[in-house]
């Protein structure tokens, strides 16, 4: 496996300037994340992924994206189809599985053939977390359901949807970030709740999919596993949790490290992120004074834990492919016509 530095950046701008050029050929990260600052239109951004894979010299360079549906929806109509949210298929789900199962594996083989057009290769999608009614909104009608059968039949539905589209899932927020009583973009969430519950609940979801080649970690501090550090930095929820109890073997990768449930330097967060078992660390926002620290803070290649798990992925973006089968795009329309009115712009 090539050297590359073991994090994603984001950009700043819709094109990459001349410092963002000689600082990423310098550092060489895995991958970079878009958002929607980056986005103008599709020949643009099908002009910025190539420029990149350019740049990088490599023809599978990981470009990433927030893409749900709904509200976390960094390309929006007009320039891609309008998806629902997860938890419409949740409630979907209610009434008629089979419809609904169908109708989340279409829609998501459709958002990732919109994707994989533009050159986009890894979305971060789906959100596995459990949608419970007394907790914070950050998650809310991301998730499918409440319930670990809801949540496991759809989430495996849209991840084979996702790679039928031609596109990698990232399975978030490991291990369970649905309990979270504040938003962990603003402050860190406690989760009060005992380990047993945890597991047969929020970490069940993610031990059900624990064949997901990439996965995300949630800033959260779990009180019955580790009550002094947040998870993203915790050994025993990493390992112990994720590792073992959950049996994920996959790329795991930190949410974002500019977050502010995390609250000291930044260069110390990449350093404890990697340190308690994080493959790589995500940074978000594009300054390139923040991008310099973390860059500092880095080793020069992952870990050899690491590394075959980066392989993996490295060896499946290369055999990506869209085969979305001819008229998904009519039936997808048909099973969400009367629950979903925007599915019809896709006919």
């Amino acid at each position: 496996m090539a050297a590359y530095s073991p994090v994603i950046f984001g950009i700043e701008g819709l094109n990459v300037s001349a410092d963002e050029a000689a600082f990423f050929h310098d550092v060489r990260p895995w991958g970079i994340i878009l958002f929607a600052r980056n986005i103008e239109s599709r020949d643009q951004l099908r002009g910025l992924t190539d420029s990149l894979r350019e740049m990088s010299g490599r023809a599978d360079l990981p470009i990433l994206i927030d893409q749900e549906g709904g509200r976390v929806a960094r390309l929006k109509p007009p320039l891609v189809t309008a998806y629902p949210p997860m938890g419409l298929y949740g409630d979907m789900f209610a009434a008629d599985q089979a419809r609904a199962i169908e109708a989340a594996r279409l829609g998501a083989a459709l958002l990732a053939h919109d994707l994989y057009e533009l050159g986009i290769n890894i979305d971060c999608a789906p959100c596995l977390d459990l949608r419970l009614p007394e907790t914070s909104n950050v998650i809310g009608d991301r998730a499918f359901g409440d319930d670990v059968t809801r949540c496991v039949a759809l989430g495996r539905a849209f991840m084979d949807g996702l790679g039928m589209g031609g596109t990698l899932p990232v399975v978030k927020h490991m291990p369970g970030h649905g309990r979270a009583l504040v938003d962990s973009h603003q402050e860190l969430p406690r989760i009060t709740a005992d380990r047993a519950t945890l597991e047969q609940t929020d970490f069940e979801v993610f031990k059900q999919l624990n064949d997901a080649l990439i996965g995300m970690t949630g800033h959260l501090l779990y009180e019955a596993i580790d009550a002094e550090t947040v998870s993203t930095r915790s050994r025993p929820v990493i390992e112990g949790v994720i590792r073992r109890h959950i049996g994920f073997d996959g790329l795991l990768m930190s949410d974002d490290i500019s977050m502010s449930a995390l609250s000291d330097d930044i260069g110390a967060r990449v350093t404890a992120a990697l340190m308690a078992g994080c493959d790589m660390v995500l940074h978000c926002n594009g300054d390139m004074s923040e991008m310099q620290n973390v860059a500092a803070a880095l080793p020069s290649r992952p870990s050899v834990d690491a590394a075959p798990r980066i392989q993996r992925v490295d060896d499946a973006l290369h055999m990506l492919a869209s085969e979305v089968p001819k008229g998904a795009r009519k039936v997808w329309g048909e099973l969400m016509g009367d629950v979903f009115p925007e599915s019809q712009n896709a006919l």
